[in-house]
C-alpha cells in the first residue's frame, strides 16, 4: 500500500488536492483526514468545547491515527472516524475503511508525529499565502461548519495564526514536494497520478 501524506495550513487546499489526486488514481484509494481524529471533549459544555485550541498538535489523537494507518498497511480494516464541527465533538461511525492501493493522509499536523511520518512513502506540503488561507477558511467555516465571522476571526487570531507560525510552516522541511498555489494545482496532480499509476512511486 502506497501512503501519501499531505500537510499545510488550514485553508491551504489540502483536502482539495487529496480529493483531486484520489480521483486521478487508477487503483482503489482512501482519504484519511486528520481532522476526524480530534480528541473528544463531549463531556464538556458546548461553550467550553468552543474555547479549546483546535490548532495545536495535542488537539489530535496521534496514536489512534498512527494505529489506523498501521492496521491498514498490514491489511486490516479500521472504523471510519468523524468529527462534528458545529457541536465540537467526535462523530465516529461503524463504517469500515478497507485496505486499499493508495492511502492519502491529510491534515495541518499530519507531519507532527515522526512515527506517522515514517509510514508515509511520499509527503507533500501545500504552500499558500496566509492571507489566501484565511479567506478560504472564512468561506469554508461559514458555509460548511456553521460558524459566524466574529468567531472565525477570534479563533484565527488566538490559535490558528500562532500555531501556524510555531508549528505548521516548519513542516515544510519534511516534504518531498512543495505544492505551490493550493489544491487546484492540476500539474502536480497529473504528475503524481502518472507516477502512481505507472507504479514508479510504489515501495521498492
Amino acid at each position: 500500500m502506497l501512503t501519501i501524506g499531505i500537510c499545510g495550513a488550514s485553508g491551504s487546499g489540502k483536502t482539495t488536492l487529496a480529493k483531486a489526486l484520489a480521483a486521478s488514481i487508477d487503483g482503489k484509494s482512501e482519504l484519511i483526514k486528520q481532522d476526524c481524529y480530534y480528541r473528544d471533549h463531549s463531556y464538556l459544555p458546548l461553550e467550553e468545547r468552543a474555547k479549546i485550541n483546535y490548532d495545536e498538535p495535542d488537539a489530535f489523537e496521534h496514536d489512534v491515527l498512527r494505529e489506523d494507518i498501521r492496521s491498514l498497511k498490514q491489511g486490516h480494516a479500521v472504523t471510519r472516524k468523524g468529527y462534528d464541527y458545529t457541536m465540537h465533538r467526535r462523530a465516529d461511525s461503524e463504517e469500515l475503511i478497507e485496505p486499499c492501493d493508495v492511502m492519502i493522509v491529510e491534515g495541518i499536523h499530519a507531519f507532527y508525529d515522526p512515527r506517522t511520518r515514517d509510514m508515509m512513502d511520499f509527503k507533500l506540503f501545500v504552500h499558500v499565502d496566509p492571507d489566501i488561507c484565511l479567506l478560504r477558511r472564512v468561506q469554508r467555516d461559514i458555509l460548511e461548519r456553521g460558524r459566524d465571522i466574529n468567531g472565525i476571526a477570534s479563533q484565527y487570531l488566538s490559535t490558528v495564526k500562532p500555531m501556524y507560525e510555531r508549528y505548521i510552516r516548519n513542516y515544510i522541511e519534511f516534504a518531498d514536494v512543495i505544492v505551490a498555489g493550493g489544491g487546484l494545482n492540476k500539474k502536480i496532480v497529473d504528475i503524481l497520478a502518472f507516477y502512481i499509476n505507472s507504479g514508479q512511486l510504489l515501495n521498492p
